[in-house]
């Protein structure tokens, strides 16, 4: 069922995370640390390469994570970028770029561990 929707979840996903990052939002939870919008990066790109894996495995490709990592990656920096091109209000910040991949690192290691424990 979930192979299924892979495809439609990650696009509807993109979308929202594309709108969440170039377009005025109000007010977020706060966390209380000064570094709360870092948080919110690592754990949306995080999730961002999970859905992008779940997808490439329904089309078995070779590769899978890192394919997802690399495009998680460049969808970051190209959303840093096209918030200083695109908005007045948002931008870009090399420090969004180091949170977004801290995520989708820790999202490749999670996948990577659990193929190794099923393997055996």
């Amino acid at each position: 069922m979930l192979k299924r929707w892979a495809l439609v979840i990650l696009i509807v996903y993109l979308i929202a995370l594309t709108i969440g990052s170039l377009s005025n939002i109000g007010v977020v939870p706060n966390l209380g640390l000064s570094y709360d919008d870092k948080i919110y990066h690592c754990i949306a790109y995080a999730l961002l390469t999970l859905l992008l894996f779940n997808y490439l495995r329904t089309i078995k490709k070779n590769y899978m994570i890192l394919i997802a990592v690399v495009i998680a990656i460049t969808y970051g920096i190209i959303i840093e970028a096209l918030q200083s091109i695109l908005t007045d209000f948002r931008t870009p910040d090399y420090l969004d770029v180091i949170a977004n991949t801290i995520g989708v690192i820790l999202a490749s290691l999670l996948l990577h561990y659990r193929n190794k424990l099923k393997l055996k």
